[in-house]
């Protein structure tokens, strides 16, 4: 049955992620990629916060997408809102090294509107997660503006995304996998931060 338990959420979240498999055996169709949902330790923002960095394996000191995230629930929706850093650069490599996350301050980030991701849980400890509805997370490419559908599965040590971009007058897919999700096995566990006023998010 359902927990709802956010900071079991939470926990299932905070790791380093790696398709090394999936890679491994479509090597035309996949690129070795890591993932790190890193949780903050509280006081750098005063919250229940991720950082999020997403690079391929060759390059970890060049991620090709980085976020904060914070955490929240509604009834039983677990709520991350999707935010970008002014200078990603200097965060670079924050995943595998926490003490470059240090000097992060709310004035750096910049909220993108309508991007949040909605998980709800299907079973315990698994979640199925989807870009807020509205189709208002937009994202320009080749010089289109495209709203982004994401599809998100997480639990027992998997992570898989879909993410697609969809012409925003037409409603054509302009960019986006054409071999399917990417699937992570979660080879680090990252919630030893998840202490002090972490453990209050269920009271």
């Amino acid at each position: 049955m359902a927990s709802t338990s956010i900071l079991l959420f939470a926990s299932s979240l905070a790791g380093k992620y790696s398709n090394y498999d999936q890679a491994q055996e479509s090597p035309k169709d996949f690129a070795h990629i890591n993932i790190y949902f890193r949780p903050l330790i509280w006081s750098i923002l005063n919250g229940p916060w991720f950082y999020s960095e997403q690079s391929y394996d060759y390059a970890p000191w060049s991620p090709y997408r980085q976020g904060l995230h914070k955490l929240s629930k509604a009834k039983n929706i677990f709520i991350l809102e999707n935010y970008a850093l002014e200078a990603p650069e200097r965060m670079a490599g924050g995943g595998f090294m926490p003490e470059l996350l240090s000097p992060l301050k709310k004035e750096s980030l910049v909220k993108r509107c309508g991007c949040s991701m909605h998980f709800q849980e299907t079973t315990h400890g698994r979640y199925i997660g989807k870009v807020e509805a509205g189709q208002r997370c937009l994202i320009k490419k080749d010089g289109k503006i495209t709203y982004l559908a994401s599809n998100v599965e997480l639990g027992d040590d998997e992570f898989k995304t879909l993410d697609e971009g969809f012409d925003i007058r037409t409603n054509r897919k302009i960019w986006g996998s054409t071999n399917g999700p990417l699937k992570f096995k979660k080879v680090e566990t990252l919630d030893q931060q998840l202490i002090g006023e972490w453990l209050q998010l269920d009271q």
